[in-house]
């Protein structure tokens, strides 16, 4: 198995350099370090918010807490950055985290890392990538894993009462059938260079 997962590994390295007309393969240090503490502060004021909700009203209360800080703790670290900050999932529950054609792409490949058991720390990925208007732009990824307390909303079997407020708040979500360790998706962060 050792033998498997470093020679995945070793593909999936060769592979990130061709995942599309990236103008670096290295980008700057300092920007993914800012990347990384945007996404540790997304995830750790999420959290904060969901275990808060949890504990006041249960999963129910959670999902209404989650649709509507998500959101808006994205957009506060947008505003307050440079930053563009989203999430992305290969199986969305809110339609505006579908991903682009670049993070589809990193999604797909971080969910083959996760198949072949590769450490979390293997699902990170940036690049510096071509901008829509000219210039270049900053594009990072980092897994989300599914964690026991994400089952409730996530997973294979989710109580009628949970279902009904998914239901009513996302009519469109596909975001369900999770087990534990699976790839739920990913933060996703671009800063324009220029």
């Amino acid at each position: 198995m050792r033998l498997l997962l470093s020679g995945v590994l070793a593909l999936s390295t060769l592979a990130w350099t061709g995942l599309g007309a990236a103008l670096e393969v290295a980008p700057d240090a300092s920007h993914l370090a800012e990347a990384r503490q945007l996404v540790r502060t997304f995830a750790s004021n999420l959290k904060k918010e969901l275990k808060a909700a949890l504990k006041k009203g249960g999963p129910v209360t959670a999902i209404e807490t989650c649709h509507l800080k998500a959101p808006d703790i994205a957009k506060d670290l947008s505003n307050t950055s440079h930053w563009e900050v989203r999430r992305a999932s290969l199986k969305v529950r809110n339609l505006e985290d579908a991903p682009d054609k670049w993070e589809t792409t990193v999604l797909e490949r971080f969910e083959a890392l996760n198949k072949a058991d590769a450490p979390e720390e293997a699902m990170e990925y940036s690049e510096v990538v071509p901008g829509k208007n000219g210039g270049r732009v900053f594009r990072y990824m980092k897994a989300i894993p599914t964690i026991r307390i994400c089952l409730k909303c996530h997973g294979e079997t989710i109580d009628p009462k949970v279902q009904k407020q998914l239901d009513s708040l996302y009519p469109f979500d596909q975001a369900t059938g999770f087990t534990e360790n699976d790839l739920r998706g990913a933060f996703s962060l671009s800063l324009p260079l220029e």
